[in-house]
């Protein structure tokens, strides 16, 4: 955005707790990081939605920068509310908050918008000489009802729906002649080309991601049915290495770090990653730069790889295999098998590491007991791995296996979208359960066993799949002190369900029924590339314990290729 030369973006964040009082208590409007501003004064508001539990925070930011929560309420003076990120695969929850929703890529049609803003409004001053100088030469309404004919926007206001007896949606359709009753996902398919923060801010104090990311590609091939990202950045795009190493040369002189992550949904999957990791570690090594690499597959993990790189700085392993058992593995089409996973294992032990994480997932569908003790019997199994592959003489201290669930949340736009979810007490005794049988192995000393928590889960998967009423609960729970539920410390499960009761709901409508395949979902208004009937086609699958094939390996016909980019195209 600061690249054009009559834009200027800033940073703004939802203050913490303690900030967010004194602000209330001294009428201090929330303001622009750079400028300090008042937020109100500008004339776009944009939210990346990450993540679910971050919903309340929506609502504190408007409210403490002076703009009506509903989208409805909003006068000429407003900013315009814009959403986007991953959460918009269903915005329905949150959509009376937001004027527009941009879907998919913002890389592509921004620059449209920002000129039909211009069209729609000039600079100039306020009669009385203050406040803003925005001034609209048609008006809100009419920038927002040509706003919702670009590609990609979604204005929630100029769309209705209709409901069952049962609870259902029975029908959702454009209000307004020229709005489009699909919105399609906006895809960057020159991704050499797509703008890249070269010199990112660097704060004063220690961030939570505190290196440089440097994007490697977007997309992947693999097609695990849980996983929304792997879905919705279809098609895989890479970025050529030599712009890579360019990259990387610019991000690390000019921010001083002392780590560099390669971000992708699957590391391995990059085609020039042995030349990449070649090159970073000739410029990482002599400046002490520890080179960090994330989603890497067991399967593809080389030996030569990790040696190269632990010689800057060790630290431990990351792999998923998501479930214990293979039958559980090929239902989620995670495409790893045992030995794959053993077999990565024992490389890396051979390789000087002996810290590994593991992360799962309980609650999957179909999933047995004995897929839910097959999480400890594989964490054993590495143990056993580590003792039997590494020497005693040359071992470095204990194995140290550290494995976590999270609970399967079904998420729109994958196959299990349709799936049941387990209520709380569920997925608790499913946790006991392995903690229980962590216990009963012979290396249960070598592996910790940690869980996420069941009803923060529970109330993301509400959120992921509800429709428009749950905007009534969501705005409750903040007026009743909600604010920061994905941390632990803020999240109150009762403050919810008295939000839900409030707003006459029932969490379990959203969470605990299958869906039929015919039903009409509240984001089925979207179309983020893959087809409708490729995820019918993957739920059956799964129910089979069909594995698809990844993209390199054929084409599943997910309806990606339309795009005319990216994998698809490579041979």
């Amino acid at each position: 955005f600061n690249r054009y030369e009559d834009v200027w973006c800033e940073r703004v964040y939802s203050p913490w707790k303690d900030l967010d009082q004194i602000m209330r208590e001294r009428h201090i409007p929330l303001f622009g990081l750079e400028s300090q501003e008042p937020v109100k004064d500008f004339d776009f508001l944009g939210i990346t939605i990450q993540y679910e539990m971050c919903y309340a925070n929506i609502l504190q930011i408007l409210d403490l920068s002076g703009i009506p929560l509903h989208a409805a309420e909003r006068t000429e003076e407003d900013p315009i509310v814009i959403g986007g990120g991953p959460c918009v695969c269903n915005p329905e929850p949150i959509a009376s908050f937001f004027d527009m929703f941009y879907i998919g890529e913002g890389e592509v049609v921004y620059d449209d918008l920002l000129k039909l803003y211009r069209k729609h409004t000039f600079r100039g001053s306020a009669p009385d000489g203050e406040g803003k100088n925005r001034r609209w030469r048609t008006s809100r309404r009419a920038f927002l009802l040509e706003a919702a004919q670009l590609p990609g926007i979604y204005v929630p206001q100029f769309y209705a729906c209709t409901y069952h007896e049962d609870g259902t949606l029975a029908s959702f359709y454009p209000t307004e002649e020229g709005v489009p009753e699909k919105i399609s996902r906006q895809l960057v398919l020159d991704f050499d080309k797509a703008p890249y923060p070269e010199r990112p801010v660097v704060p004063f104090l220690k961030a939570t991601q505190d290196r440089v990311t440097l994007e490697i590609q977007r997309g992947c091939i693999r097609g695990c049915r849980f996983c929304q990202a792997g879905m919705i950045y279809r098609p895989l795009r890479e970025k050529r290495l030599a712009h890579l190493e360019e990259l990387a040369e610019t991000m690390l002189s000019g921010t001083g770090y002392e780590e560099i992550s390669l971000t992708s949904l699957s590391s391995s999957d990059y085609d020039e990653l042995n030349a990449l990791l070649e090159y970073l570690i000739s410029i990482c090594k002599e400046k002490g730069v520890n080179i960090s690499l994330p989603s890497l597959r067991i399967d593809a993990f080389s030996l030569d790889v990790m040696s190269k790189v632990q010689d800057v700085k060790k630290s431990s392993l990351t792999f998923a295999p998501e479930a214990g058992t293979q039958r559980m593995r090929d239902v989620i089409n995670k495409g790893l098998t045992e030995e794959d996973i053993l077999g990565g294992a024992a490389e890396a032990f051979t390789g000087g590491w002996n810290k590994v994480k593991l992360y799962f997932m309980l609650g999957l569908p179909g999933e047995t007991g004995e897929d839910i003790r097959g999480i400890a019997h594989l964490c054993e199994k590495i143990a056993e791995c580590y003792y039997d592959t590494v020497p005693k003489e040359k071992r470095k201290g204990k194995v140290a296996i550290t494995a976590s669930s999270s609970f399967f949340v079904p998420k729109p736009f994958t196959p299990f979208q349709w799936a049941s979810m387990n209520r709380e007490e569920e997925f608790l005794e499913k946790a006991h359960t392995v903690k229980e049988e962590v216990r009963a192995q012979l290396n249960q000393k070598s592996i910790r066993y940690t869980y996420h928590a069941a009803d923060v889960s529970v109330l993301e998967g509400v959120l992921a799949r509800g429709d428009r009423r749950l905007a009534e609960a969501i705005e409750h729970a903040y007026r009743h002190g909600a604010l920061f539920d994905a941390w632990t410390e803020f999240f109150d499960h009762e403050r919810w369900l008295e939000a839900f009761r409030a707003a006459g709901l029932d969490p379990y409508f959203y969470t605990a029924r299958e869906r039929s395949t015919e039903e009409l979902l509240p984001w089925d208004f979207l179309d983020m590339g893959v087809s409708k009937a490729f995820l019918i086609r993957e739920w059956k699958q799964a129910r089979e314990g069909q594995v698809t094939q990844n993209c390199r390996q054929a084409c599943s016909g997910c309806g990606c290729k339309a795009y005319g980019g990216g994998v698809c195209y490579e041979n």
